[in-house]
């Protein structure tokens, strides 16, 4: 077991002060701010028993319902997409859970619609139906929230079916359930786009050539992914985002044995991008199509931004070798890895110029409970509060946790402590 901490030179214990990078303060980690729409909500998790404020990057209807559209047993329509075709710009669209909808799929074309499951969470089953070759829900307007509603079995002839597709602008994902189709998520790459994804679970997605995978992200404005479960990605990456600005916390990356799943990279950023990384469990299977965990413009760092924030994750690598952050040789910017656990063989990361401050590996950090997921450092854990305060990004953006993931796809306010612990967790008191 290694305490890692920050020293001069390079190799796998060693490193320098990225440029730009400032380490000020005591502040806390939150979202950017992503530009005209933001607003600060307070948004229930998963179980409707935790409320956690929030920046929203896209942009979520404020103003009341311009209509309510009701769908299920009795009433204004018996199928969700005979709502959305109805629905006004505005509206909000209750799809009753009680039920499962099979073979439902569609174009949607208004904008700043709501649609939301109530009574129970709503199944969706595309049943080998597609809506314009592209997947289940095509969501074509601007500002479209989709909360509490599972969908499956997007298929399409070209392998790169979704069950919620992003041709319009902007789109907010919570509390929703998306599994066993050949993308969870598809967007476009319109440049502009700011996509929320929350309390959200991504599983079994994509069709096993690793072209699609449990959510792809394409080259927008900004992705916000937090409190979410993404996991047992069929060969794909279990989240892929070519955005310019990633912001990715308090998440879980697993895969569950038995499951099927074998993903390449846990979370790819293949084009780079402005990107915090915080607060998240990232664990790779012993069966996987890729050792690395996380990769980093990989396929070329094209976007403006190329400063990477890797502050107090819990990682775990279950293979026999790997890399933990690997960085395309194009990356000019040193990453700051910072107040990681690293559990399991591999290297940290192959950037010989990245910032590695106050980081611990062993082959087995001592956790409360290991198998049962319960990561928290146990009493006697060598790495407790022995971490760092992580400061700002180069754009002034508090690197410090403020939660910690909560299972399934939730998320709690992180204990606070005089000195910061590594890892995705702090211990149950101070």
């Amino acid at each position: 077991m290694v305490l890692l901490t920050a020293c001069g030179g390079g190799g796998s214990n060693a490193g320098e002060t990225g440029a730009g990078s400032s380490f000020s303060g005591s502040e806390a980690f939150s979202p950017p701010e992503s530009g005209p729409g933001d607003s600060a909500t307070s948004e229930p998790n998963s179980n409707g028993d935790l409320n956690i404020p929030t920046t929203s990057p896209a942009p979520t209807p404020t103003n009341p319902p311009t209509a309510t559209l009701t769908v299920g047993p009795g009433k204004q329509y018996a199928k969700p997409c005979q709502a959305l075709a109805a629905a006004p710009n505005g509206a909000l669209v209750e799809i009753d859970g009680s039920v499962t909808y099979s073979g439902d799929v569609c174009a949607i074309s208004a904008s700043n619609l709501t649609i939301r499951g109530v009574n129970g969470r709503p199944k969706i089953d595309a049943a080998g139906m597609n809506a314009q070759g592209k997947g289940t829900w095509v969501v074509q307007g601007k500002g479209t929230v989709i909360e509490n509603v599972e969908l499956s079995g997007a298929k399409v002839p070209d392998k790169n079916g979704a069950a919620i597709r992003l041709d319009g602008v902007d789109l907010t994902v919570r509390r929703s359930y998306l599994h066993d189709n050949e993308n969870g998520i598809l967007t476009n790459n319109d440049g502009i786009s700011n996509i929320l994804i929350e309390n959200t679970e991504f599983s079994r997605n994509g069709y096993g050539d690793g072209y699609s995978h449990n959510l792809y992200v394409g080259n927008v404005n900004s992705l916000t992914f937090r409190y979410n479960y993404t996991h047992d990605a069929k060969v794909g990456h279990n989240l892929k985002s070519r955005a310019k600005t990633n912001t990715i916390a308090y998440n879980r990356f697993s895969s569950t044995a038995g499951s099927g799943g074998q993903p390449s990279y846990e979370i790819n950023l293949p084009n780079g991008g402005t990107s915090y990384v915080i607060g998240n469990i990232i664990q790779q299977p012993a069966a996987n199509q890729n050792p690395n965990l996380l990769a980093y413009g990989e396929e070329g760092a094209t976007n403006p931004g190329q400063d990477l924030y890797v502050v107090n994750n819990t990682f775990i690598n279950e293979a026999g070798n790997g890399t933990f952050v690997m960085l395309g040789s194009g990356v000019g910017t040193a990453a700051l890895i910072q107040n990681n656990v690293f559990a399991g063989a591999g290297t940290i990361t192959n950037q010989a110029s990245a910032t590695k401050k106050t980081n611990y590996q062993a082959a087995a950090p001592a956790f409360v409970d290991h198998l049962a997921y319960d990561l928290r450092p146990a009493a006697d854990a060598p790495f407790l509060n022995t971490g760092s305060m992580p400061g700002s990004s180069s754009a002034g953006v508090p690197l410090a946790p403020t939660m910690q993931y909560v299972h399934p796809a939730s998320a709690k306010g992180r204990p606070a402590h005089t000195v910061v612990t590594p890892g995705a967790f702090e211990p149950a008191t101070p």
